[in-house]
């Protein structure tokens, strides 16, 4: 039997149970995975929600890390023993988990399992944002919200490395001088700041190239304004609310704005973009810089890590330590 965090019913985290469950052997093209940790994402809070629906009972969690412990039937590509992270398929916070082979890459040395288990999925969608949503070249300018945050420390540095110039949203001084370190140009502080404004005025009233807002409603309009005209607007969570006065007027044609709500999980659907984001992801990592470790958790306490996560009481990334 395999301890495992299951969700009942979609609502809040008292839905959550510590409970024993029997996992089984892989079948054709899966391992078994024991896993030595799992990352805790806003996406795993929007299921717990019914937000985005799952079948229930259902075990919660995108992205992990840990040690093959058996192979099913035509996987060549992994033997017991290898050292393996993921990201996009639901059911991380386990002890041990049967996974799609493709799912899996081997870890270097230089990406530590706790690394991986905790920022992949982020990774991953810090590839989707620059690389699909928005293609950033030399010069791009971004605004992203909550710079202190997991997804701003992979995206920040990655898009520096591209060559672009970085404007962060922030909601302390203490979180300002994390963004800094993580490769904002420019920090706007505090949550009543005329982002919008500070924004125009950076980019010589043209505004931005690209807005990359996890918050929601209450930086919806600011982030708007802030955008310049034939600009992006990436939607990546709604953690203040979501977007309910969002219409298609406040798009174009005044603004001409493109607007994305992407899916990191529907980006690694696909086996063969998964293998190269996957890598490239890892690569990421591994190019640094190095992270503020976030908060870690036991698996048990699952219901915590959320609840730190959803109030907007951490810096880094989540870690379910397994």
């Amino acid at each position: 039997m395999t301890h495992v965090v299951e969700l009942s019913a979609p609502g809040g985290v008292q839905n959550l149970s510590f409970v024993s469950r029997e996992i089984g052997t892989p079948g054709p093209g899966e391992i078994r995975l024991r896993q030595t940790g799992a990352g805790v994402n806003f996406i795993d809070i929007y299921q717990r929600k019914g937000i985005y629906p799952l079948s229930m009972p259902a075990v919660l969690g995108v992205e992990g890390a840990g040690v093959v412990e058996a192979v099913g039937e035509g996987v060549t590509q992994f033997a017991v023993g290898d050292r393996i992270g993921y990201a996009g398929a639901v059911g991380g916070y386990a002890e041990a988990r049967l996974l799609p082979a493709w799912r899996g890459a081997k870890l270097p040395q230089d990406v530590s399992s706790d690394l991986a288990a905790s920022s992949l999925l982020r990774a991953c969608t810090a590839h989707m944002l620059l690389h699909k949503v928005h293609q950033v070249t030399p010069g791009t300018t971004i605004l992203i919200h909550a710079g202190a945050g997991g997804l701003a420390s992979i995206v920040m540095p990655w898009a520096k490395r591209i060559g672009a110039r970085i404007m962060a949203t922030v909601s302390t001084d203490a979180k300002a001088d994390l963004a800094l370190a993580n490769g904002a140009d420019t920090v706007i502080i505090g949550r009543n700041a005329d982002i919008a404004g500070e924004a125009r005025k950076w980019t010589d009233g043209l505004g931005v190239d690209f807005t990359i807002d996890g918050i929601g409603e209450p930086t919806f309009r600011a982030s708007l304004e802030a955008t310049a005209k034939f600009g992006t607007f990436a939607s990546v969570g709604q953690a203040g609310g979501p977007l309910v006065t969002l219409s298609a007027n406040d798009l174009g044609p005044q603004r001409s704005v493109a607007f994305h709500m992407p899916s990191v999980m529907a980006y690694l659907a696909d086996p063969l973009r998964y293998e190269s984001v996957i890598r490239a992801s890892i690569t990421a990592l591994s190019a640094g810089p190095e992270r503020v470790a976030g908060p870690e958790f036991a698996l048990s306490d699952a219901s915590a890590a959320q609840s730190s996560l959803e109030n907007g009481t951490t810096t880094g990334t989540p870690l379910l330590v397994i």
